[in-house]
Protein backbone atom coordinates (compact mmCIF):
# COMPACT_ATOMS: atom_id res chain seq x y z
CA UNK A 1 0.00 0.00 0.00
CA UNK A 2 1.56 3.79 -0.52
CA UNK A 3 2.16 6.05 2.10
CA UNK A 4 -0.40 8.21 2.44
CA UNK A 5 0.34 11.86 2.45
CA UNK A 6 -1.75 15.20 2.91
CA UNK A 7 -0.83 18.31 4.62
CA UNK A 8 1.26 20.43 2.87
CA UNK A 9 3.70 21.44 5.72
CA UNK A 10 7.21 19.18 5.12
CA UNK A 11 8.08 19.77 8.86
CA UNK A 12 7.85 16.18 9.79
CA UNK A 13 6.56 13.14 9.86
CA UNK A 14 4.37 11.06 11.98
CA UNK A 15 4.66 7.51 12.13
CA UNK A 16 4.21 5.16 8.69
CA UNK A 17 5.07 7.60 6.58
CA UNK A 18 2.38 9.97 7.08
CA UNK A 19 2.78 13.47 6.66
CA UNK A 20 2.19 15.74 10.27
CA UNK A 21 0.04 17.98 10.29
CA UNK A 22 0.95 22.11 11.61
CA UNK A 23 -0.51 22.35 15.20
CA UNK A 24 -2.35 25.47 13.74
CA UNK A 25 -5.22 23.53 11.88
CA UNK A 26 -8.32 23.08 12.65
CA UNK A 27 -10.64 20.38 14.83
CA UNK A 28 -11.93 19.16 11.63
CA UNK A 29 -8.92 18.72 9.67
CA UNK A 30 -6.92 17.41 12.07
CA UNK A 31 -10.10 14.45 12.46
CA UNK A 32 -10.12 14.36 8.44
CA UNK A 33 -6.56 13.72 8.97
CA UNK A 34 -6.77 10.83 11.00
CA UNK A 35 -9.43 8.96 9.10
CA UNK A 36 -7.33 9.21 5.52
CA UNK A 37 -4.25 8.23 7.31
CA UNK A 38 -5.95 5.15 8.33
CA UNK A 39 -6.64 3.84 4.69
CA UNK A 40 -10.49 3.16 5.36
CA UNK A 41 -11.87 6.70 3.98
CA UNK A 42 -10.92 8.34 0.88
CA UNK A 43 -13.84 10.75 0.58
CA UNK A 44 -15.32 13.25 2.83
CA UNK A 45 -18.48 15.72 3.03
CA UNK A 46 -17.20 19.29 4.76
CA UNK A 47 -20.71 21.05 5.87
CA UNK A 48 -21.85 23.64 8.62
CA UNK A 49 -19.45 26.45 8.46
CA UNK A 50 -18.27 26.53 5.37
CA UNK A 51 -19.30 29.97 3.97
CA UNK A 52 -16.48 31.67 6.63
CA UNK A 53 -12.94 32.14 5.91
CA UNK A 54 -10.05 29.49 6.95
CA UNK A 55 -6.48 30.78 8.18
CA UNK A 56 -4.46 29.52 4.97
CA UNK A 57 -1.04 29.98 6.85
CA UNK A 58 0.63 30.57 10.45
CA UNK A 59 3.06 33.38 11.78
CA UNK A 60 2.26 37.11 12.75
CA UNK A 61 0.37 37.94 9.97
CA UNK A 62 -1.29 34.93 8.57
CA UNK A 63 -3.71 34.80 5.49
CA UNK A 64 -7.53 33.57 4.97
CA UNK A 65 -8.80 32.57 2.73
CA UNK A 66 -12.33 30.55 1.26
CA UNK A 67 -12.78 26.85 2.51
CA UNK A 68 -11.79 25.38 -0.46
CA UNK A 69 -8.32 27.06 -0.86
CA UNK A 70 -7.38 25.53 2.66
CA UNK A 71 -8.42 22.55 1.30
CA UNK A 72 -6.25 22.99 -2.20
CA UNK A 73 -3.04 24.57 -0.48
CA UNK A 74 -2.68 23.23 2.92
CA UNK A 75 -4.27 19.85 2.85
CA UNK A 76 -3.37 18.89 -0.79
CA UNK A 77 -0.87 21.63 -0.92
CA UNK A 78 1.75 18.54 -2.04
CA UNK A 79 -0.55 16.62 -4.59
CA UNK A 80 0.16 16.26 -8.30
CA UNK A 81 -3.31 17.70 -9.09
CA UNK A 82 -6.29 19.63 -7.60
CA UNK A 83 -9.05 19.94 -9.18
CA UNK A 84 -12.15 21.73 -8.33
CA UNK A 85 -15.68 21.94 -9.31
CA UNK A 86 -19.18 23.60 -8.96
CA UNK A 87 -21.90 24.36 -11.40
CA UNK A 88 -20.87 27.98 -12.15
CA UNK A 89 -17.29 27.49 -12.70
CA UNK A 90 -17.31 24.19 -14.09
CA UNK A 91 -13.69 21.83 -13.84
CA UNK A 92 -10.72 23.63 -13.25
CA UNK A 93 -7.38 23.23 -11.18
CA UNK A 94 -6.61 25.10 -7.67
CA UNK A 95 -3.38 25.53 -6.47
CA UNK A 96 -3.41 28.25 -4.00
CA UNK A 97 -1.18 30.99 -3.95
CA UNK A 98 1.53 29.68 -5.78
CA UNK A 99 1.02 31.05 -9.47
CA UNK A 100 3.65 28.22 -10.20
CA UNK A 101 2.22 25.08 -9.23
CA UNK A 102 -0.94 26.35 -11.16
CA UNK A 103 0.65 26.49 -14.38
CA UNK A 104 2.06 22.95 -13.50
CA UNK A 105 -1.29 21.97 -12.68
CA UNK A 106 -2.97 23.06 -15.91
CA UNK A 107 -0.36 21.74 -18.04
CA UNK A 108 -0.47 18.31 -16.30
CA UNK A 109 -4.24 18.23 -16.17
CA UNK A 110 -4.46 18.74 -20.25
CA UNK A 111 -2.37 15.78 -20.41
CA UNK A 112 -4.47 13.43 -18.26
CA UNK A 113 -7.40 14.36 -17.75
CA UNK A 114 -8.25 16.83 -21.01
CA UNK A 115 -8.62 20.47 -21.97
CA UNK A 116 -10.82 21.95 -19.16
CA UNK A 117 -11.78 25.13 -20.69
CA UNK A 118 -13.68 22.47 -23.12
CA UNK A 119 -15.57 21.03 -20.59
CA UNK A 120 -19.04 21.16 -20.21
CA UNK A 121 -20.06 22.36 -16.47
CA UNK A 122 -22.63 20.15 -16.51
CA UNK A 123 -22.36 16.99 -13.91
CA UNK A 124 -22.79 14.61 -15.61
CA UNK A 125 -20.01 15.68 -18.46
CA UNK A 126 -17.56 16.37 -15.41
CA UNK A 127 -18.33 13.40 -13.33
CA UNK A 128 -18.52 10.99 -16.26
CA UNK A 129 -14.83 12.96 -17.11
CA UNK A 130 -13.45 12.65 -13.93
CA UNK A 131 -15.01 8.23 -13.65
CA UNK A 132 -12.47 7.39 -16.33
CA UNK A 133 -9.88 9.85 -15.12
CA UNK A 134 -9.94 8.15 -12.13
CA UNK A 135 -10.30 4.59 -13.51
CA UNK A 136 -6.64 5.33 -15.51
CA UNK A 137 -5.30 6.31 -12.74
CA UNK A 138 -5.50 3.46 -10.59
CA UNK A 139 -4.68 1.18 -13.22
CA UNK A 140 -1.60 3.30 -14.37
CA UNK A 141 1.82 2.13 -13.26
CA UNK A 142 3.15 3.25 -9.91
CA UNK A 143 5.10 5.64 -11.57
CA UNK A 144 2.64 7.00 -14.16
CA UNK A 145 0.13 7.14 -10.98
CA UNK A 146 -0.59 11.04 -9.54
CA UNK A 147 -1.91 12.00 -6.27
CA UNK A 148 -5.12 13.68 -6.49
CA UNK A 149 -7.49 15.69 -5.06
CA UNK A 150 -11.08 16.77 -6.16
CA UNK A 151 -13.38 19.03 -4.56
CA UNK A 152 -16.91 19.74 -5.37
CA UNK A 153 -18.50 22.74 -3.90
CA UNK A 154 -21.91 23.18 -3.87
CA UNK A 155 -22.11 19.55 -3.29
CA UNK A 156 -26.06 19.63 -2.58
CA UNK A 157 -26.87 20.58 -6.53
CA UNK A 158 -24.62 17.81 -7.80
CA UNK A 159 -26.21 14.76 -5.10
CA UNK A 160 -29.16 16.30 -3.51
CA UNK A 161 -31.33 15.07 -0.90
CA UNK A 162 -34.44 13.29 -1.62
CA UNK A 163 -35.87 9.90 -3.13
CA UNK A 164 -36.88 10.47 -6.44
CA UNK A 165 -34.38 11.73 -8.68
CA UNK A 166 -34.01 11.73 -12.04
CA UNK A 167 -31.44 9.27 -14.06
CA UNK A 168 -28.51 11.74 -14.05
CA UNK A 169 -28.77 12.53 -10.47
CA UNK A 170 -28.31 9.17 -9.85
CA UNK A 171 -26.10 8.51 -12.08
CA UNK A 172 -23.72 11.45 -10.04
CA UNK A 173 -24.45 9.49 -6.50
CA UNK A 174 -23.59 5.91 -8.18
CA UNK A 175 -20.82 7.00 -9.89
CA UNK A 176 -19.87 9.01 -6.24
CA UNK A 177 -20.51 6.11 -4.00
CA UNK A 178 -18.52 3.58 -6.42
CA UNK A 179 -15.30 6.05 -5.75
CA UNK A 180 -16.20 5.72 -2.28
CA UNK A 181 -16.31 1.88 -1.99
CA UNK A 182 -13.71 1.09 -4.21
CA UNK A 183 -10.79 -0.89 -2.25
CA UNK A 184 -8.31 0.30 -5.07
CA UNK A 185 -8.84 3.98 -4.85
CA UNK A 186 -8.50 3.66 -1.04
CA UNK A 187 -5.46 2.26 -1.51
CA UNK A 188 -3.38 5.49 -3.13
CA UNK A 189 -3.65 9.16 -3.12
CA UNK A 190 -6.67 9.71 -4.15
CA UNK A 191 -9.44 11.77 -1.75
CA UNK A 192 -12.70 13.52 -2.83
CA UNK A 193 -14.40 16.38 -0.79
CA UNK A 194 -17.55 17.22 -1.14
CA UNK A 195 -18.63 20.76 0.55
CA UNK A 196 -21.93 22.08 1.45
CA UNK A 197 -23.13 24.44 4.35
CA UNK A 198 -26.31 21.96 4.65
CA UNK A 199 -25.51 18.85 5.03
CA UNK A 200 -29.49 18.02 4.73
CA UNK A 201 -29.49 19.34 1.50
CA UNK A 202 -26.98 16.31 0.35
CA UNK A 203 -28.40 13.15 -0.20
CA UNK A 204 -28.64 10.64 3.00
CA UNK A 205 -27.30 8.23 0.82
CA UNK A 206 -24.03 9.70 0.52
CA UNK A 207 -23.57 11.51 4.57
CA UNK A 208 -24.92 8.05 5.87
CA UNK A 209 -22.82 5.63 3.84
CA UNK A 210 -20.20 3.50 6.32
CA UNK A 211 -17.41 4.29 3.46
CA UNK A 212 -17.98 8.25 3.56
CA UNK A 213 -16.95 10.63 6.42
CA UNK A 214 -19.55 13.23 7.37
CA UNK A 215 -17.59 16.57 9.17
CA UNK A 216 -18.96 19.53 10.58
CA UNK A 217 -16.76 22.78 10.08
CA UNK A 218 -17.31 23.99 13.50
CA UNK A 219 -17.49 28.13 13.67
CA UNK A 220 -14.17 29.85 14.56
CA UNK A 221 -11.95 29.05 18.07
CA UNK A 222 -10.79 31.59 19.82
CA UNK A 223 -7.25 31.79 18.70
CA UNK A 224 -8.14 31.71 15.15
CA UNK A 225 -10.45 34.46 16.02
CA UNK A 226 -7.42 36.32 17.19
CA UNK A 227 -5.22 35.76 14.61
CA UNK A 228 -7.89 37.02 12.46
CA UNK A 229 -8.51 39.99 14.10
CA UNK A 230 -4.90 41.15 14.33
CA UNK A 231 -4.52 40.37 10.63
CA UNK A 232 -7.60 42.70 10.01
CA UNK A 233 -6.13 45.22 12.03
CA UNK A 234 -2.86 45.30 11.08
CA UNK A 235 -0.62 48.60 12.67
CA UNK A 236 -4.08 49.79 13.56
CA UNK A 237 -4.30 50.36 17.56
CA UNK A 238 -7.56 48.74 18.51
CA UNK A 239 -8.67 51.29 21.40
CA UNK A 240 -8.60 53.80 18.63
CA UNK A 241 -12.19 52.43 17.92
CA UNK A 242 -12.60 49.99 20.77
CA UNK A 243 -13.20 49.93 24.59
CA UNK A 244 -12.29 46.15 24.15
CA UNK A 245 -8.45 44.98 23.36
CA UNK A 246 -8.28 42.39 20.42
CA UNK A 247 -7.95 39.41 22.76
CA UNK A 248 -10.82 40.14 24.85
CA UNK A 249 -12.79 40.78 21.46
CA UNK A 250 -11.89 37.27 20.23
CA UNK A 251 -13.28 36.03 23.94
CA UNK A 252 -16.29 37.51 23.74
CA UNK A 253 -17.03 36.97 20.27
CA UNK A 254 -17.95 32.97 20.65
CA UNK A 255 -20.61 31.54 17.97
CA UNK A 256 -19.49 34.35 15.72
CA UNK A 257 -17.89 33.55 12.11
CA UNK A 258 -14.83 35.32 10.72
CA UNK A 259 -16.74 36.67 8.59
CA UNK A 260 -19.15 38.64 10.94
CA UNK A 261 -16.07 39.31 12.80
CA UNK A 262 -15.03 41.48 10.07
CA UNK A 263 -18.28 42.88 9.48
CA UNK A 264 -18.43 43.89 13.19
CA UNK A 265 -14.74 45.80 13.63
CA UNK A 266 -15.42 47.10 10.06
CA UNK A 267 -18.99 48.71 11.21
CA UNK A 268 -16.95 50.11 13.77
CA UNK A 269 -14.16 51.80 12.48
CA UNK A 270 -16.17 53.29 8.99
CA UNK A 271 -18.72 54.19 10.90
CA UNK A 272 -16.37 56.11 13.54
CA UNK A 273 -19.06 54.32 16.23
CA UNK A 274 -17.15 53.70 19.14
CA UNK A 275 -17.34 49.88 20.05
CA UNK A 276 -18.34 50.39 23.68
CA UNK A 277 -20.20 47.41 25.92
CA UNK A 278 -23.69 48.47 24.72
CA UNK A 279 -22.49 48.83 20.60
CA UNK A 280 -20.43 45.79 21.60
CA UNK A 281 -23.54 44.13 23.29
CA UNK A 282 -26.14 45.03 20.33
CA UNK A 283 -23.55 43.68 17.47
CA UNK A 284 -23.34 40.27 18.76
CA UNK A 285 -26.74 39.73 19.44
CA UNK A 286 -27.79 40.95 15.87
CA UNK A 287 -24.76 38.39 14.74
CA UNK A 288 -25.60 35.59 16.32
CA UNK A 289 -29.21 35.65 15.77
CA UNK A 290 -28.28 36.06 12.04
CA UNK A 291 -25.68 33.40 12.09
CA UNK A 292 -28.41 30.96 13.49
CA UNK A 293 -30.95 32.41 10.86
CA UNK A 294 -33.17 34.27 13.24
CA UNK A 295 -33.98 30.93 14.71
CA UNK A 296 -32.32 31.95 17.93
CA UNK A 297 -33.30 35.09 20.16
CA UNK A 298 -30.40 36.02 22.17
CA UNK A 299 -31.48 37.57 25.34
CA UNK A 300 -29.51 39.55 28.03
CA UNK A 301 -30.53 38.07 31.64
CA UNK A 302 -31.31 41.36 33.69
CA UNK A 303 -31.86 39.78 36.79
CA UNK A 304 -30.57 36.98 38.72
CA UNK A 305 -31.51 34.51 41.30
CA UNK A 306 -32.04 37.25 44.06
CA UNK A 307 -35.08 38.63 41.83
CA UNK A 308 -37.03 35.19 42.41
CA UNK A 309 -39.79 34.85 44.84
CA UNK A 310 -40.05 31.45 46.70
CA UNK A 311 -39.22 28.37 45.39
CA UNK A 312 -36.02 28.13 47.63
CA UNK A 313 -35.08 25.12 46.62
CA UNK A 314 -35.09 25.72 43.25
CA UNK A 315 -33.38 28.53 43.83
CA UNK A 316 -30.41 27.03 46.16
CA UNK A 317 -30.20 24.16 43.34
CA UNK A 318 -29.69 26.68 40.76
CA UNK A 319 -27.37 28.64 42.94
CA UNK A 320 -24.56 25.98 43.73
CA UNK A 321 -25.16 25.10 40.11
CA UNK A 322 -23.87 28.45 38.99
CA UNK A 323 -21.21 28.05 41.75
CA UNK A 324 -19.82 25.11 39.74
CA UNK A 325 -20.02 26.60 36.74
CA UNK A 326 -18.00 29.58 37.51
CA UNK A 327 -15.17 27.55 39.31
CA UNK A 328 -15.50 25.26 35.88
CA UNK A 329 -16.33 22.03 37.92
CA UNK A 330 -18.76 21.37 34.66
CA UNK A 331 -18.22 17.59 35.60
CA UNK A 332 -20.79 18.51 38.29
CA UNK A 333 -23.11 20.28 36.56
CA UNK A 334 -25.67 19.23 34.84
CA UNK A 335 -26.85 18.49 30.87
CA UNK A 336 -29.88 20.63 31.66
CA UNK A 337 -33.33 21.20 33.30
CA UNK A 338 -36.90 20.73 32.81
CA UNK A 339 -38.80 23.52 34.39
CA UNK A 340 -42.84 22.65 34.68
CA UNK A 341 -45.94 23.86 36.16
CA UNK A 342 -49.28 25.21 35.92
CA UNK A 343 -49.10 28.29 33.30
CA UNK A 344 -48.40 31.58 34.63
CA UNK A 345 -45.84 30.07 37.36
CA UNK A 346 -42.74 31.67 36.20
CA UNK A 347 -40.41 29.47 34.71
CA UNK A 348 -39.16 31.73 31.98
CA UNK A 349 -38.38 34.36 34.16
CA UNK A 350 -36.53 31.50 36.57
CA UNK A 351 -34.27 30.50 33.53
CA UNK A 352 -33.36 34.00 32.96
CA UNK A 353 -32.18 34.88 36.18
CA UNK A 354 -30.18 31.24 36.89
CA UNK A 355 -28.67 32.44 33.31
CA UNK A 356 -27.92 36.01 35.29
CA UNK A 357 -26.48 34.42 38.08
CA UNK A 358 -24.17 32.15 36.24
CA UNK A 359 -23.25 35.00 34.20
CA UNK A 360 -23.91 33.22 30.88
CA UNK A 361 -25.47 34.24 26.96
CA UNK A 362 -28.99 32.75 27.44
CA UNK A 363 -30.97 32.24 24.25
CA UNK A 364 -34.35 31.26 23.13
CA UNK A 365 -34.74 28.36 20.37
CA UNK A 366 -37.45 29.80 18.27
CA UNK A 367 -39.93 27.76 15.93
CA UNK A 368 -37.24 26.45 13.10
CA UNK A 369 -39.53 24.25 11.28
CA UNK A 370 -40.38 24.79 7.96
CA UNK A 371 -42.95 23.45 5.44
CA UNK A 372 -40.43 22.95 2.87
CA UNK A 373 -38.90 19.12 2.42
CA UNK A 374 -34.92 19.14 4.23
CA UNK A 375 -35.46 22.59 5.85
CA UNK A 376 -36.59 21.57 9.08
CA UNK A 377 -33.48 19.49 9.46
CA UNK A 378 -31.28 22.17 7.66
CA UNK A 379 -32.21 25.00 10.46
CA UNK A 380 -31.63 22.99 13.26
CA UNK A 381 -28.38 21.99 11.74
CA UNK A 382 -27.14 25.45 11.92
CA UNK A 383 -28.57 26.24 15.32
CA UNK A 384 -26.64 23.19 16.66
CA UNK A 385 -23.58 24.24 15.11
CA UNK A 386 -23.99 27.79 16.70
CA UNK A 387 -24.88 26.42 20.11
CA UNK A 388 -21.66 24.33 19.73
CA UNK A 389 -19.45 27.54 19.34
CA UNK A 390 -21.34 29.65 21.44
CA UNK A 391 -20.72 27.58 24.73
CA UNK A 392 -20.85 28.29 27.53
CA UNK A 393 -24.22 28.87 26.49
CA UNK A 394 -28.08 28.41 28.14
CA UNK A 395 -30.60 27.25 25.78
CA UNK A 396 -34.15 28.06 26.34
CA UNK A 397 -37.15 26.19 25.03
CA UNK A 398 -40.38 27.05 25.75
CA UNK A 399 -43.60 24.84 25.02
CA UNK A 400 -40.40 22.09 25.02
CA UNK A 401 -43.34 19.36 24.08
CA UNK A 402 -44.65 20.52 21.22
CA UNK A 403 -41.12 21.99 20.22
CA UNK A 404 -38.84 19.34 20.36
CA UNK A 405 -41.48 16.14 18.63
CA UNK A 406 -40.45 12.70 19.43
CA UNK A 407 -39.80 9.68 17.55
CA UNK A 408 -43.06 9.00 15.73
CA UNK A 409 -43.01 9.57 12.24
CA UNK A 410 -47.03 10.20 11.63
CA UNK A 411 -46.94 11.01 8.19
CA UNK A 412 -44.12 13.67 8.14
CA UNK A 413 -41.67 11.56 6.21
CA UNK A 414 -39.48 11.14 9.60
CA UNK A 415 -39.07 14.66 9.57
CA UNK A 416 -39.88 14.71 13.32
CA UNK A 417 -38.19 11.73 14.36
CA UNK A 418 -34.62 13.24 12.93
CA UNK A 419 -35.23 16.55 14.57
CA UNK A 420 -35.63 14.86 17.40
CA UNK A 421 -32.81 12.29 17.28
CA UNK A 422 -30.70 15.48 16.66
CA UNK A 423 -31.91 17.09 19.69
CA UNK A 424 -31.75 14.45 22.06
CA UNK A 425 -27.89 13.24 20.63
CA UNK A 426 -26.78 16.90 21.05
CA UNK A 427 -28.65 16.98 24.78
CA UNK A 428 -26.66 14.02 25.27
CA UNK A 429 -23.59 14.95 24.36
CA UNK A 430 -21.17 14.87 27.65
CA UNK A 431 -18.62 16.97 25.77
CA UNK A 432 -20.69 19.55 26.31
CA UNK A 433 -21.74 19.57 30.08
CA UNK A 434 -21.49 22.73 31.59
CA UNK A 435 -21.28 24.22 28.03
CA UNK A 436 -24.58 24.61 26.77
CA UNK A 437 -26.82 24.23 29.54
CA UNK A 438 -30.94 22.87 28.06
CA UNK A 439 -34.01 24.43 30.05
CA UNK A 440 -37.11 22.91 29.11
CA UNK A 441 -39.98 24.56 29.96
CA UNK A 442 -43.74 23.21 29.34
CA UNK A 443 -46.79 23.39 31.58
CA UNK A 444 -47.39 19.35 30.08
CA UNK A 445 -44.19 17.63 31.16
CA UNK A 446 -46.58 14.39 30.43
CA UNK A 447 -46.04 14.88 26.93
CA UNK A 448 -42.81 15.07 26.75
CA UNK A 449 -40.66 11.64 25.62
CA UNK A 450 -38.92 10.15 28.02
CA UNK A 451 -35.52 10.19 25.87
CA UNK A 452 -35.59 13.92 26.56
CA UNK A 453 -36.37 13.56 30.41
CA UNK A 454 -34.09 10.85 31.64
CA UNK A 455 -30.91 11.23 33.36
CA UNK A 456 -27.98 12.76 31.21
CA UNK A 457 -30.24 14.94 29.30
CA UNK A 458 -32.98 17.51 30.87
CA UNK A 459 -31.87 15.57 34.44
CA UNK A 460 -32.83 18.13 37.29
CA UNK A 461 -37.01 18.45 36.71
CA UNK A 462 -38.15 21.20 39.00
CA UNK A 463 -41.76 22.05 39.77
CA UNK A 464 -43.38 25.31 40.00
CA UNK A 465 -46.27 26.64 41.66
CA UNK A 466 -48.96 29.37 42.35
CA UNK A 467 -47.96 31.15 45.29
CA UNK A 468 -50.21 30.66 48.36
CA UNK A 469 -48.28 32.33 51.88
CA UNK A 470 -49.96 35.52 51.80
CA UNK A 471 -46.08 37.05 52.85
CA UNK A 472 -44.43 35.67 50.04
CA UNK A 473 -47.53 36.72 47.35
CA UNK A 474 -46.55 40.37 49.03
CA UNK A 475 -42.97 39.71 48.23
CA UNK A 476 -43.97 38.60 45.04
CA UNK A 477 -46.14 42.22 44.42
CA UNK A 478 -42.96 43.95 44.89
CA UNK A 479 -40.60 42.13 42.53
CA UNK A 480 -42.76 42.33 39.74
CA UNK A 481 -43.02 45.71 40.10
CA UNK A 482 -39.43 46.16 40.44
CA UNK A 483 -39.22 44.71 37.22
CA UNK A 484 -41.73 46.71 35.27
CA UNK A 485 -39.02 49.64 36.85
CA UNK A 486 -42.21 50.58 39.26
CA UNK A 487 -42.04 51.68 42.75
CA UNK A 488 -44.13 49.51 45.02
CA UNK A 489 -43.48 49.40 48.94
CA UNK A 490 -44.21 46.19 50.01
CA UNK A 491 -46.80 47.47 53.03
CA UNK A 492 -49.39 49.05 50.28
CA UNK A 493 -49.76 46.05 48.88
CA UNK A 494 -53.47 44.99 50.32
CA UNK A 495 -55.03 41.24 51.45
CA UNK A 496 -55.42 39.60 48.37
CA UNK A 497 -58.54 37.39 48.27
CA UNK A 498 -57.97 35.27 45.55
CA UNK A 499 -54.37 34.22 47.10
CA UNK A 500 -54.11 30.34 46.20
CA UNK A 501 -55.29 31.01 42.91
CA UNK A 502 -53.26 33.08 41.23
CA UNK A 503 -50.44 32.65 38.88
CA UNK A 504 -47.11 34.27 38.64
CA UNK A 505 -48.61 36.24 34.89
CA UNK A 506 -51.61 37.34 36.99
CA UNK A 507 -49.98 39.15 39.54
CA UNK A 508 -47.56 40.91 36.69
CA UNK A 509 -50.93 41.72 34.95
CA UNK A 510 -52.87 43.25 38.29
CA UNK A 511 -49.08 45.13 38.82
CA UNK A 512 -48.76 46.92 35.08
CA UNK A 513 -52.69 47.62 35.70
CA UNK A 514 -51.91 49.43 38.96
CA UNK A 515 -49.19 51.17 37.54
CA UNK A 516 -50.93 53.07 34.47
CA UNK A 517 -53.50 53.85 36.73
CA UNK A 518 -50.96 55.56 38.95
CA UNK A 519 -49.01 57.52 35.56
CA UNK A 520 -52.63 58.58 34.69
CA UNK A 521 -53.42 60.19 38.19
CA UNK A 522 -49.91 61.60 37.95
CA UNK A 523 -48.05 59.21 40.72
CA UNK A 524 -44.39 57.97 40.44
CA UNK A 525 -45.32 54.80 42.44
CA UNK A 526 -48.01 52.69 42.81
CA UNK A 527 -50.37 53.86 46.23
CA UNK A 528 -52.30 51.33 48.18
CA UNK A 529 -55.90 52.96 47.12
CA UNK A 530 -54.75 52.11 43.22
CA UNK A 531 -53.48 48.63 43.78
CA UNK A 532 -56.98 47.70 46.63
CA UNK A 533 -59.08 49.16 43.64
CA UNK A 534 -56.85 46.64 40.78
CA UNK A 535 -57.10 43.50 42.94
CA UNK A 536 -60.71 43.80 43.97
CA UNK A 537 -61.48 44.01 40.15
CA UNK A 538 -59.12 41.38 38.96
CA UNK A 539 -61.04 37.93 38.16
CA UNK A 540 -58.45 35.11 37.73
CA UNK A 541 -58.97 32.22 35.30
CA UNK A 542 -61.67 29.62 36.32
CA UNK A 543 -59.97 26.63 34.38
CA UNK A 544 -59.39 24.84 37.16
CA UNK A 545 -59.70 21.25 36.06
CA UNK A 546 -57.02 22.09 33.69
CA UNK A 547 -54.93 23.97 36.01
CA UNK A 548 -54.91 20.84 38.61
CA UNK A 549 -53.81 18.99 35.40
CA UNK A 550 -50.69 20.87 35.19
CA UNK A 551 -50.10 21.00 38.75
CA UNK A 552 -50.17 17.18 38.98
CA UNK A 553 -47.76 16.56 35.86
CA UNK A 554 -45.50 18.91 37.95
CA UNK A 555 -45.82 16.78 40.95
CA UNK A 556 -45.15 13.42 39.30
CA UNK A 557 -42.12 14.50 37.03
CA UNK A 558 -40.45 15.77 40.07
CA UNK A 559 -36.80 14.42 40.59
CA UNK A 560 -36.16 15.58 44.12
CA UNK A 561 -38.23 15.98 47.06
CA UNK A 562 -37.25 19.10 48.53
CA UNK A 563 -38.58 21.09 44.92
CA UNK A 564 -42.03 20.31 46.01
CA UNK A 565 -44.01 22.90 48.41
CA UNK A 566 -45.48 22.37 51.88
CA UNK A 567 -48.65 22.61 49.85
CA UNK A 568 -47.66 20.42 47.42
CA UNK A 569 -46.45 17.72 49.08
CA UNK A 570 -49.59 17.77 51.49
CA UNK A 571 -51.51 17.39 48.11
CA UNK A 572 -49.78 14.48 47.40
CA UNK A 573 -49.81 12.79 50.55
CA UNK A 574 -53.48 13.17 50.62
CA UNK A 575 -54.10 11.86 47.45
CA UNK A 576 -52.05 8.49 48.70
CA UNK A 577 -48.98 9.11 46.61
CA UNK A 578 -47.12 9.38 43.70
CA UNK A 579 -49.42 6.20 42.36
CA UNK A 580 -52.32 8.25 43.02
CA UNK A 581 -51.60 11.23 41.29
CA UNK A 582 -50.95 9.42 38.12
CA UNK A 583 -54.74 7.63 38.28
CA UNK A 584 -56.05 11.35 39.40
CA UNK A 585 -53.71 12.80 36.29
CA UNK A 586 -55.24 10.32 34.07
CA UNK A 587 -58.91 10.38 35.15
CA UNK A 588 -58.75 14.05 34.50
CA UNK A 589 -57.06 13.56 31.09
CA UNK A 590 -59.96 11.78 30.05
CA UNK A 591 -62.41 14.18 31.42
CA UNK A 592 -60.65 16.65 28.96
CA UNK A 593 -60.69 14.81 26.29
CA UNK A 594 -64.49 13.72 26.43
CA UNK A 595 -64.95 17.66 26.97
Amino acid sequence: MTDKALASDPSGQAAGGVTALPAWFPPWAQKLAELYFSGTTSMFVLGGNTFDYVRLSDGDAPRFGALAEFVAEQLFGRWDLVLHYDLARGLRCMAGKSDERLKEMVALANRKVGDLTAVAKDPTTVLALLDRFVLKNVMAEDKDRLSVAIIIDHASYVVPAGDRQSLNTSTHLVTLLNWASSPYVKRHNLAFMLIDARLSDVSERLTANPHIATIDVALPGEADRLAFLKTLLGARDVTQFSDFTAAQIAKLTAGISLTDLDTLLKSSIEAKRRLDANRFRDLKKRLIERQAQDLLEFIEPKWTLDMVVGHEAAKKRLQDDAQLIKKGALESAPMGYLLSGPVGTGKSFLAQCAAGSIGMPCVMLKNFRSKYVGETEGNLERVLGVLRSMGPVMVMVDEADAMLGDRQSSGDSGVNSRIFGMIAAQMGDTRYRGKIVWVLMTARPDLLPIDIKRQGRAEVHIPLFYPVDEAEIRKFFVIVAKKLDAQLNEEDVPPIPQKGNLSGADIEGMVSRAWRAALLAGQDHITREILTEVVQGFMPSTQSLERELQELAAMIECTDREFLTPHALTRMEALGGREKLQERLTAIKRVLEAA
